[in-house]
């Protein structure tokens, strides 16, 4: 097994998941505490690194990327991803690999980071709904998808792409929803949504067992969202008349998970317990 990206937050939750399986790390810096069998040093990009990370490798969890868009110039975000995971996957096509799990990001719908006012054409968000992309992070990411999908084409493999919400633990999720909470129109672009890292990692686990051969592109998060308010409040005040193409009882998210669970079993089972809140009880008088 092969997980690139080791180093990060989710890369680390997924060997945390792998206990007991043999593994490779790929990542710039070897931090010294990995706990995998070995560690090659060097960029998913260059392709000698690569191949060597994928020496006795049957299947690849790809998760190097820069993460958002301001984290470095947009040559760098946009090149940087798209040439690592185009080296990966072939790369691993190439080393008779069969199975391969990609990060992809909720942010390539363009709202995350969307540079001019946009919102969701339709709730809840699924595999038709229209990419607006103007950042070169989603941008990125669309580009990871499809090359993911001319990999499996070409290849005969089974390639997973999950597009991730906000990832983190407890306190790092607690943190978001009480920015949430003191403003709520601050996440609206993400759709409140997120999901515990433990059960980002469980996902790629699942993406590599159980789907066919072929590309497959699926939303995860957790069914409730971060915000302590009912979601159809939430949709209404801050992403007025955006038609609903289903109800949104309590907190429910609006994402449409059920592909995830058909596809791969997978449901998010760790929840931060917020409750629920009025929102009009909230707003300034």
């Amino acid at each position: 097994m092969l997980v690139t990206g080791a180093a990060g937050l989710l890369g680390r939750a997924v060997l945390d998941a792998l206990s007991g399986v043999r593994v490779t790390a790929l990542d710039r810096v070897d931090p010294g505490d990995l706990p995998v069998d070995r560690v090659v040093v060097g960029d998913a990009g260059d392709p000698d690194v690569v191949r060597r990370a994928l020496a006795d490798v049957d299947a690849v969890i790809h998760l190097a990327a820069i993460p958002a868009p301001t984290l470095d110039t947009p040559l760098a975000v946009f090149g940087g991803n798209t040439r690592a995971t185009f080296v990966v996957l072939h790369s691993a096509a190439l080393a008779g690999v069969r199975r391969v799990v990609l990060a992809s990001s909720m942010s390539v719908l363009g709202l995350a980071w969307a540079q001019v006012p946009l919102q969701p054409v339709y709730l809840p968000v699924d595999l038709r709904h229209p990419l607006q992309v103007t950042d070169p992070y989603a941008l990125s990411k669309q580009a990871d998808e499809a090359t993911a999908a001319m990999v499996a084409r070409r290849h005969g493999m089974a390639v997973t792409a999950l597009r991730f919400p906000f990832l983190g633990g407890v306190e790092r999720l607690a943190r978001r929803s009480e920015e949430f909470r003191a403003d709520p129109a601050s996440g609206a672009q993400e759709l409140w949504s997120y999901l515990h890292v433990d059960d980002a990692a469980a996902a790629c686990l699942l993406g590599l067992t159980a789907p066919p051969a072929g590309s497959h592109v699926l939303f995860v998060a957790a069914p409730e969202t971060l915000a302590p308010y009912p979601t159809e409040d939430l949709l209404a005040a801050f992403l007025p008349g955006v038609p609903l193409r289903a109800r949104f009882p309590g907190r429910t998210v609006p994402v449409a998970l059920e592909p995830a669970r058909r596809l791969l079993g997978f449901t998010a089972t760790r929840h931060l317990p917020l409750g629920s809140r009025s929102l009009i009880e909230e707003e300034p008088a």
